[in-house]
């Protein structure tokens, strides 16, 4: 989960906020809010991200698909974070997609999907037969022993956001994600030629060299261009076939 750009907010900032709900869960408070026509995750204080664009994790999708081999059918994808559910909701409207996991962490975002307000933007998706939603943490979950024997263990995409980049990441526990043994982990949940594509809030010129050194191919950085300020990106690498 992460920061969306804060102009977006600026259409409805006059609005009070009202709380939907408040849940404490293992990794500190999470808060469901309502701003005007749009809805904002709070986690210990901090914004996290709203539905007031999605443009950006729209993109995160969209350039995984673009960037695999051509003809490779029915691809797997790997969501890491459900957020506010736009990432779910384009990949499960595209009919390429083969088999999508959702890897949350929070119950309490997954439960906003399920049976809360968030099911307007993610119902259609959830109902879909290749949707799988997986209640754990993304480090964790990547670095399950069996992972090599599992079955549907490998993915041919893997979109990250569950932070504000690689250089901002929403808990300390998530840094270990973007060195060079959580790329390791993530190379070895990609099948030969898989896509990995990561959120950030800011482009990383160091980490596009940290895929290439954790055995990437292919790395580039595509921009979404945002009011005021730098621009979201998509960082992309390739595993080599």
């Amino acid at each position: 989960m992460r920061m969306t750009v804060p102009d977006t907010r600026q259409q409805y900032a006059g609005d009070a906020p009202v709380t939907i709900e408040r849940r404490e869960g293992p990794h500190g408070e999470v808060v469901l809010r309502r701003r005007g026509a749009h809805y904002e995750i709070i986690a210990n204080g901090c914004f996290l991200m709203d539905t007031a664009d999605g443009r950006s994790e729209r993109l995160l999708v969209d350039a995984a698909l673009g960037a695999l081999p051509a003809g490779r059918p029915a691809p797997s994808v790997l969501i890491g974070g459900l957020g506010v559910g736009f990432s779910l909701a384009r990949a499960a409207g595209e009919p390429r997609w083969g088999r999508i996991t959702v890897v949350e962490r929070e119950a309490a975002v997954i439960d906003w999907h399920r049976t809360g307000p968030l099911a307007e933007i993610s119902g259609r998706a959830l109902a879909d037969p290749r949707t799988e939603i997986v209640h754990d943490d993304l480090v964790t979950y990547l670095h399950t022993a069996d992972i090599p024997d599992a079955p549907h263990a490998r993915f041919d995409a893997l979109c990250l956001d569950i932070d504000n980049g690689p250089d901002w990441t929403v808990t300390d526990d998530n840094d270990s994600l973007y060195s060079p043994s959580g790329l390791a982990a993530c190379r070895a949940r990609l099948t030969p030629g898989g896509v990995l594509a990561v959120w950030s809030a800011q482009p990383s010129p160091a980490f596009e060299q940290t895929l290439r050194n954790a055995g990437f191919a292919g790395v580039i950085t595509e921009e979404i261009t945002v009011a005021r300020g730098v621009p979201d990106v998509v960082h992309l690498g390739i595993r080599a076939a």
